[in-house]
């Protein structure tokens, strides 16, 4: 395996602005690049509109580049979507109980040797990065609650020098600012809060539990952040539901007045235990018609390339707001995401009741047990045994486990190359059998 590297360094002023409870690293990176930002257009387009990212020098260097090397085949399905990008579940567990996302019943949780270990996901990680994956975003339940997600996060945020260009976080925001200092440290280039409501009460009535007042501690502390130069994308995620919070709507677009946020209103997606119904979804449309009829000049911006979000500004505010409208306005012909599931499996596709165990793979030599890093520097040293007295070639240029590789890629390939063009339509998914949003990770 990648030896580790040592976390990013923040600018001074940050440094000298860290909450208090953080505990220095000794070794030090320079800052990674952010993703770049979003162009506006004054004009507005309407709101199924697909729109070009606007084109530079510089992007199109980058895309020369990057077109010189052809993309993983194992990594491209039969509709030539090339997947850069990787969502990982580190936990089932999570402190809050949003009715959205976990049934009222709650659920099973997972044995704990069911769960990938760090060693696991650090592995799995390096090696989707090798093929060409360049972000990576860490999703739970709750990925704060996890004891060593910061550890985790160092170690992935090495995987910079591999190719890794962003590593993104979604949080409903608790104990992240407790956490922070260090997330960022580790290379964290992008944050996604989930904050349904701006009224305490109504939040505890969405969440089940308290906390406002953390989250928007985390929020204000991501912001400070920024200020002091650490460069995180921050986002904030609403699932809009009719009669529930579709009052709030109004009031987080006034948010962006004076906050340099993104503001994301989700449509209400179908999942196991959720109490779905099309009654309850609040489509993107309406949505946006509620908007115009205070804001009347919104107007669209250009999203970038493989954009989930379709993105809109108010002339005049600083921060923006997007709709993500997996219901009403599939965008599945740019998909570019594949997710492991805290228990090891991979979906290719959110929507999709379809799952290959990943971790059974990679724990095949190990009969069944969890790999730590002292079990797969064991396996490895075998397989560099092996190799001393075979032909076999090398896989991605350096020395590593060749054998394991082939077979997760030859099976993570042909799930792939199984993926459907676009996802089943509203009435298809609400009868369809998926996991709660909690088992899978958003």
């Amino acid at each position: 395996m990648p030896t580790k590297l040592g976390p990013r360094s923040l600018p001074r002023a940050l440094r000298r602005a860290r909450c208090p409870t953080t505990t220095p690293t000794p070794t030090r990176r320079s800052i990674a690049t952010a993703a770049a930002v979003e162009h506006t257009v004054p004009e507005p387009y309407p709101p199924d509109a697909v729109l070009p990212p606007v084109p530079s020098a510089k992007a199109d260097r980058k895309r020369a580049v990057r077109d010189t090397k052809p993309f993983s085949d194992f990594l491209t399905d039969t509709f030539h979507r090339q997947h850069d990008y990787l969502r990982i579940s580190v936990t089932e567990r999570c402190n809050l109980r949003c009715l959205y996302c976990m049934p009222e019943e709650g659920i099973q949780l997972s044995p704990n040797k069911d769960v990938l270990t760090t060693a696991e996901i650090y592995y799995l990680s390096a090696l989707f990065v090798n093929q060409g994956v360049n972000k990576i975003r860490l999703t739970g339940g709750e990925p704060t609650v996890r004891k060593d997600i910061v550890p985790l996060m160092q170690q992935i945020g090495s995987l910079r020098r591999n190719g890794l260009k962003e590593l993104a976080l979604t949080t409903n925001g608790i104990s992240l600012h407790r956490k922070l200092d260090q997330m960022v440290e580790a290379g964290l280039t992008g944050v996604n809060i989930s904050l349904d409501t701006l009224d305490p009460f109504q939040f505890q009535l969405l969440t089940r539990r308290q906390g406002f007042e953390a989250v928007m501690k985390s929020i204000n502390r991501v912001q400070e952040m920024n200020k002091l130069g650490a460069g995180v994308k921050l986002k904030i995620n609403c699932v809009a539901m009719r009669g529930l919070n579709d009052h709030q709507i109004l009031p987080f677009v006034e948010m962006t007045r004076d906050q340099d946020v993104e503001v994301r209103f989700i449509e209400y997606m179908p999942f196991g235990g959720n109490k779905w119904s099309q009654n309850k979804m609040l489509p993107y449309a309406e949505m946006l018609d509620m908007i115009r009829e205070k804001y009347p000049t919104v107007a669209r911006m250009r999203d970038a390339k493989n954009d989930t979000s379709k993105t809109w500004h108010v002339p005049g505010f600083k921060g923006r707001v997007g709709f993500i409208t997996s219901m009403t306005h599939n965008f599945c012909g740019s998909c570019n995401r594949l997710r492991i599931t805290s228990d090891g499996n991979l979906k290719v596709c959110l929507h999709g009741n379809t799952e290959v165990s990943l971790r059974d793979l990679l724990r095949q030599d190990q009969g069944g047990e969890p790999m730590d890093e002292a079990a797969f520097e064991a396996i490895r040293q075998v397989e560099l045994d092996r190799r001393k007295h075979s032909s076999d070639l090398r896989l991605d240029g350096e020395e590593g486990w060749l054998t394991k590789e082939r077979q997760l890629l030859d099976v993570i390939g042909a799930a792939v190359k199984r993926k459907e063009e676009k996802h089943a339509g509203m009435g298809e998914l609400e009868n369809m059998t998926n996991r709660p949003m909690i088992l899978i990770g958003g």
